[in-house]
């Protein structure tokens, strides 16, 4: 299994949920922009569930040789590669912050999804699993910049679907509402819309077990985020949400 931003709780929930439940990997390889953190679950999972795996660093702001990744073959790929930025009017006219938030979530990150998707694709066979979010379902001012690039990612992954159907190759888009990780830390999550990264595991495993095309963590956020769209735009616009 290949995991991109491979800190992320959730991800790491997810290979323990996959390992608990008897999947069987030859390796996992852990990209990180935070090799040190990530080199303390690769030993976690060596001594929870004898499974080797491989901690590779990969930083989306640098230029990347994709030559060192040639030997690199798996059938699973999970992405969860995310970054929420500063989402005060501060950080909205900062271009620093906008210009982060659109590399990492979208524009660095698409060249390395489909370097991979291009190798599944010639194999003919897997699944590609991509953690975007609610916030692209609609734009809306607390988070538009962050929401936009999520929406991009989104149509990325539809996209990527339909062209990989016919190759053998499933993707699966995954839509987490409020979580409660570490780069949610200090926000006022209402806690009955809000997972724990084991949940959303749980999830996205069985969405993955059961080739689900899209999968939102909580079932309530289907919900929610359907009426969000389709509250008409003259009364929309002056929504504070």
């Amino acid at each position: 299994m290949i995991v991109l931003g491979s800190t992320s709780e959730v991800a790491q929930a997810f290979v323990e949920k996959a390992l608990q439940e008897g999947e069987k990997f030859e390796r996992i390889y852990l990209f990180t922009s935070n090799k040190e953190t990530t080199e303390r679950f690769a030993r976690h999972i060596d001594v929870k569930f004898l499974q080797q795996s491989e901690v590779i660093e990969l930083d989306l702001m640098k230029e990347i040789d994709y030559n060192k990744f040639d030997y690199i073959n798996s059938n699973v790929l999970f992405c969860a590669v995310g970054y929420l930025g500063e989402g005060t009017e501060e950080g909205l006219y900062d271009n620093k912050n906008t210009e982060r938030i659109i590399n990492i979530n979208y524009s660095k990150l698409i060249p390395v999804m489909n370097y991979f998707a291009h190798k599944f694709e010639n194999r003919r066979s897997g699944t590609i699993i991509g953690l975007s979010s609610v916030a692209g379902d609609r734009g809306r001012q607390s988070n538009f910049i962050y929401g936009s690039a999520k929406a991009a990612f989104t149509a990325y992954l539809s996209g990527l679907r339909n062209y990989l159907f016919s190759k053998k190759v499933h993707v699966l888009t995954v839509k987490p509402g409020f979580m409660a990780t570490k780069m949610t830390e200090g926000l006022p999550l209402n806690p009955k819309l809000t997972a724990t990264p084991k949940q959303a595991a749980a999830c996205i495993y069985k969405a993955f077990k059961k080739q689900k095309n899209v999968a939102y963590v909580l079932p309530v956020w289907s919900i929610i985020m359907m009426i969000i769209r389709n509250i008409p735009e003259f009364i929309f616009k002056k929504l504070k949400l």
